[in-house]
């Protein structure tokens, strides 16, 4: 079932293999995507999808040095790039919308402001990748490079809330601008949808917070927004139940995350894309969660987190997946679902390039074959 082709709402997919967003830290300076970029996705266009790596939708929304932004018209030319590389290539793709919230560094915000959030709590964990050079991704991990630990957050106002909403829906026009094929929005691995949905980074006391129906009150909106701006059928959202990722945590993942999948399946979203484990953060999501996420969405559901070849059939044979996402796979064999239909060894990925640098672990691992596209795409 993996190599079948499948049919995401009106768009017609080569295979049930999906690279999923991957944060690589090689955007120039203004946060533009880069012909690097283009080249780097349009190897991977084998994918039944590409999800683009998390793509701020605004400068206050950025967490990390050298992430792409999709807010000014450099940035929306710069993917347009990567989206006509990837077509030409026989590829789907939808960018990830992102906003990181608290997991964020004054040296990343303008005039260096504080980091925004649901509630003025800081972010534990993982920490922040900055550029002390201003000398752009291809600085490297270098010696004038710094992971810093996140700035104190400050609470959101609610008209700051109601403009980041429209913060959102105004990317994804600028995305279906640059020629996506539609969006993800990233509502998982401690960010700011999550911020609002999780019980332990969201304390607030208004019509955002407390009650279950409050703390997904955001989630609702945003989704809303894109859906009304751009067709329901071309956005899909990202959640992460179990992960722990700076600390964001719910008390009562199930109940939580079940009801956000029926909010997601009233407003008739295309996909739900979600992410049982993050490195090492979570466990595998129990049969019983998964069976619960099928009864409650009836639209396309992805899954990802270490995911092997059998595992991914498993997946699909008993109903709980329709595509499977592979990640860090595809960052060392841009032909992967070659690969994989072949039973062939795959390329190890090389940790110390994964964030930041040039070529060099991105574009220069060698395909099985010089025409790695190998699985004709799928009639729409």
């Amino acid at each position: 079932m993996l190599f079948d082709s499948y049919q995401l709402q009106q768009l017609g997919l080569k295979n049930r293999i999906v690279m999923p967003p991957m944060t690589r830290s090689r955007a120039a300076a203004g946060e533009v995507a880069t012909d690097l970029m283009a080249q780097y996705y349009s190897q991977r266009a084998a994918a039944g999808l590409i999800i683009s790596e998390g793509t701020q939708i605004s400068k206050q929304g950025q967490g990390y040095a050298w992430t792409p932004g999709i807010y000014s018209p450099a940035q929306i030319a710069g993917w347009k790039k990567v989206t006509d590389a990837v077509h030409t290539a026989g590829g789907r793709i939808f960018a990830q919308l992102w906003h990181v919230g608290r997991v964020s560094h004054t040296s990343l915000q303008e005039n260096g402001a504080a980091p925004v959030s649901p509630s003025a709590i800081q972010a534990e964990g993982v920490k922040v990748f900055i550029d002390t050079t201003g000398n752009g991704a291809d600085a490297g991990k270098g010696s004038h490079t710094e992971m810093v630990q996140h700035s104190m957050p400050r609470a959101l106002t609610i008209p700051e809330i109601k403009q980041i909403v429209k913060d959102y829906a105004q990317a994804a026009k600028n995305a279906i601008a640059a020629g996506f094929d539609g969006v993800e929005l990233h509502g998982a691995n401690g960010y700011l949808i999550e911020q609002f949905i999780d019980s332990q980074t969201n304390h607030r006391t208004d019509e955002y917070g407390g009650s279950l129906g409050n703390r997904l009150r955001f989630l609702t909106e945003v989704v809303t927004a894109v859906a009304d701006a751009i067709g329901k059928e071309r956005v899909g959202v990202r959640q992460a139940p179990l992960t722990t990722l700076m600390g964001a945590q719910d008390d009562n993942p199930e109940v939580t995350y079940i009801e956000a999948a029926k909010i997601l399946n009233e407003i008739g979203i295309a996909y739900i894309h979600i992410a049982e484990a993050d490195w090492d953060d979570a466990p595998v999501m129990p049969v019983a969660f998964k069976e619960a996420y099928r009864k409650a969405f009836s639209g396309t559901l992805i899954y990802a987190g270490k995911y092997t070849k059998e595992r991914a059939e498993e997946a699909l044979e008993k109903g709980w997946a329709d595509l499977i996402a592979f990640g860090r796979p595809f960052i060392a064999n841009p032909d992967l679902p070659y690969k994989l239909a072949h039973n062939l060894p795959l390329n190890t990925p090389d940790r110390p390039t994964f964030f930041g640098g040039n070529a060099m672990g991105y574009t220069d691992y060698p395909a099985h074959k010089s025409d790695a596209n190998i699985l004709q795409p799928a009639t729409v």
